[in-house]
């Protein structure tokens, strides 16, 4: 039991409190027992007052607390009212429909325009609408105009799908042709918020604007079918006529009253003249399924002639929209033109057929006269080299005899004189057999090193009389050619670097070159300017004019490159003024070497030009010098066909039908493209195609394209062994 009523207020329970107190006071002061209970007693009232003076003071801190708290709240509402009242007159001055759904899809405010346009909907929208429950009552308004074919349900459930996205934007139509906007953007707390806004008037602008561009573009196109050259109609899927041209009607001679809109494409095709014929493609029946056709149509061309002479091309092609135009150009004067020209080619293949025979018979004159020449050389080498070793023997006898110095010095020189003499005769000698078609190479294996060992033996003599260190570098190489050729070969090389080498040394060695072995000759000599490089393998050509008549007349060089370019050996020069020179030849080691004859025995040249009957496309813009090579092709059998640029080249070669067995270009052709982009125009067209870039460019960049393309590099001014051997790899090819 409490001595203290709990509904008391605060103070009456302190009054009563400070009354028990006293009582309990007086009591333990005045009372007649002294003792210990009494004074007890006295403890428990002092610690129950001073428990009642914490509860009042902890009562009234809560009591504080709480009048503090009703304030703060009381001061928040407010706030929280006048932010909501801002709210609403905030939105509410918005001029578009504005509503705000939480992260439930639940509807939390709107203003007054939103949903005004649906004013059948508009009284059933209120905070706590579900958005599902406001597209079902959006969906069935009788203000929204559905598209066509599509129900309410069906237009709810794809507006319930486009709202899965973060933001939405698209255009409804109203009744009365009216247009709404609607636009939904996600809150940072997944809420949505959504904007009506009325787009009448820009849809309705935007719709005017659309159609004066179209009427404008049609007035174009109007214009442009007008100033045509070719006569142009356009059908519409079902066939039936929407656009046309004047000239159309001209062509094809059609009634002009008939040419009108909706006009049937088969009328039209019935009404042609009767004189018009279908001569090339299609024929009437084939040009009427082909517009006829329900799958998308393909271009189609043909001509007709109409009449004795007018002949007209018809071109069609099918439109995206299902529809197709037909284009008519008269070729008359073009078709005239060819039959002229297939006239004149025929007298040009005529002149040409005779100018060959004529060619072919000077050809035939020239080579018998170059083997009489030929075998003159050969008689008179051999007549002539059996004096002159009687006239060797002669004089040594005589200087065996002679004891006098300045006599044996007279018969040394005599000697040495007609020993150069005997060597100029065998180099003649073998000119001669290298210039005709029938020497034979007995082509075997053989090692390399006893052609070498005993040639370096016997020229070192020469080159210690001089002074000069001669090295060998020794090869156990097994190679395949003919010995005693091969032999000349190095022995002329080994020679020309002893005759022209004044200091230092002379060194002979092998290298394998992939599958072949490089016999190098290297010389400490004055070396050969770039521009006398070609000059030097010319018959009886001598860079060194001092040089006396017995040190030979210049054969040496031209008869090394004869004989490598019949045994089908490389040949290569390097070579720097004032540091020396190297003279290289690849041979092909045994085992790797090409198939051989029948006979065991093959001729170094792999086919003859004379018998290839190569056709060669030239394309040179210097006319002076497309000239020059034209005949020294002509020269060598190749048929040439000249073109001064690519446009021309590509031209030439689409009129005759021909494919080149070989490709002449030079790399700047003018204006338009260089050699190398007319030889990939060429082989797209054609397939790859042996081709030789011809330029005085010599830069390090147009070498590296030629070579990754494949193709031949020929530096002006032109080498025309390089040539020739570029063409005989040719004919080799087609053999």
């Amino acid at each position: 039991m409490s001595l203290i009523n709990p509904a008391d207020s605060l103070e009456r329970q302190n009054a009563k409190l400070q009354i028990i107190a006293e009582a309990l006071m007086k009591r333990v002061e005045y009372g007649s027992e002294q003792s210990s209970a009494a004074y007890a007693q006295f403890e428990r009232a002092a610690l129950l007052e001073r428990r009642v003076r914490e509860r009042t003071l902890e009562l009234e801190r809560t009591l504080d607390l709480l009048h503090e708290s009703n304030a703060q709240l009381a001061r928040a509402n407010d706030e929280t009212e006048a932010a909501r009242r801002n709210l609403a007159d905030a939105i509410e001055t918005v001029s578009e429909g504005f509503a705000l759904f939480d992260p439930a899809d639940v509807l939390v405010m709107c203003n007054s325009r939103f949903c005004r346009d649906f004013r059948d909907t508009a009284r059933d929208l209120r905070p706590g609408t579900p958005f599902a429950g406001y597209v079902d009552r959006v969906s069935r308004s009788r203000y929204l105009a559905l598209p066509q074919g599509t129900t309410a349900e069906a237009w709810a459930a794809q507006r319930i799908r486009r709202h899965v996205d973060r933001h939405v934007m698209f255009n409804v139509q109203l009744a009365q042709g009216r247009w709404l906007q609607v636009s939904e953007h996600r809150t940072a707390n997944g809420g949505t918020v959504v904007l009506q806004t009325d787009v009448t008037d820009l849809i309705r602008l935007e719709r005017a604007e659309r159609e004066r561009l179209k009427d404008k573009q049609a007035r174009m196109i109007r214009a442009t079918l007008d100033h045509l050259n070719q006569g142009v109609a356009i059908f519409d899927e079902n066939g039936r006529l929407v656009g046309w041209n004047a000239k159309m009607a001209g062509l094809l001679e059609l009634p002009a009253r008939r040419l009108q809109l909706g006009a049937s494409f088969n009328t039209l095709l019935d009404l042609m003249a009767d004189d018009v014929t279908f001569t090339r493609g299609l024929d009437r029946d084939g040009f009427r399924r082909w517009a006829a056709r329900d799958a998308e149509r393909g271009p189609v061309s043909f001509e007709i002639q109409r009449g004795e002479r007018a002949v007209l091309q018809i071109f069609g092609r099918g439109m995206p929209d299902r529809g197709f135009v037909i284009s008519v150009t008269d070729v008359t004067a073009e078709r005239e033109a060819a039959a002229k020209l297939a006239e004149l080619n025929e007298i040009l293949e005529q002149r040409v057929m005779e100018r060959t025979l004529e060619l072919e018979d000077a050809l035939s004159a020239a080579e018998r006269a170059n083997a009489s020449k030929s075998r003159f050389v050969a008689a008179a080498s051999h007549d002539l080299l059996q004096p002159l070793s009687a006239a060797k023997l002669y004089v040594s006898s005589l200087a065996d005899r002679c004891t006098a110095d300045s006599d044996r010095s007279v018969l040394n020189k005599a000697e040495s004189a007609l020993t150069s003499a005997e060597q100029i005769i065998d180099a003649l000698l073998d000119i001669s057999k290298l210039d005709g078609d029938g020497v034979q190479f007995d082509i075997r294996p053989v090692a390399l090193r006893d052609i070498l060992r005993p040639l370096v033996d016997e020229m070192e003599v020469l080159a210690l009389r001089k002074g000069l260190s001669l090295h060998y570098v020794d090869t156990n190489l097994i190679i395949e050619s003919d010995p005693s050729y091969l032999r000349r070969i190095a022995q002329n090389l080994l020679a020309n670097a002893i005759r022209y080498t004044e200091a230092g040394k002379v060194l002979v060695g092998v290298r394998r070159n992939g599958g072949s072995a490089r016999i190098e000759v290297w010389d400490t000599g004055p070396g050969i300017a770039e521009e006398d490089q070609n000059a030097i393998f010319e018959e009886f050509k001598r860079l060194d004019t001092k040089a006396s008549r017995n040190e030979g007349l210049g054969l040496g060089l031209a008869i090394v490159e004869q004989a490598c370019a019949r045994l089908g050996h490389p040949m290569g020069l390097w070579s720097e003024p004032g540091q020396g020179s190297c003279f290289m030849v690849n041979v092909p080691i045994a085992g790797q070497a090409g198939p051989r004859s029948p006979t065991g025995r093959r001729s170094a040249r792999p086919v003859g030009l004379a018998q290839a009957g190569l056709v060669a496309l030239l394309v040179e813009n210097d006319p002076q010098l497309r000239r020059a090579l034209s005949i020294m092709l002509e020269s060598w059998q190749v048929n040439v066909l000249e073109a001064e640029d690519a446009a021309s080249a590509l031209s030439l070669l689409d009129d005759l039908q021909l494919v080149p067995d070989a490709l002449l270009l030079d790399y700047q052709l003018g204006p338009g493209p260089t050699g190398l982009a007319l030889y990939k125009s060429l082989t797209e067209q054609m397939g790859p195609l042996p081709c030789a870039i011809v330029s005085a460019d010599r830069s390090t960049g147009l070498r590296a394209d030629c070579k990754s393309l494949g193709i031949e590099f020929l530096p002006k001014p032109m080498d025309r062994h390089k040539l020739s051997h570029f063409l005989e790899t040719v004919a080799a090819g087609m053999s």
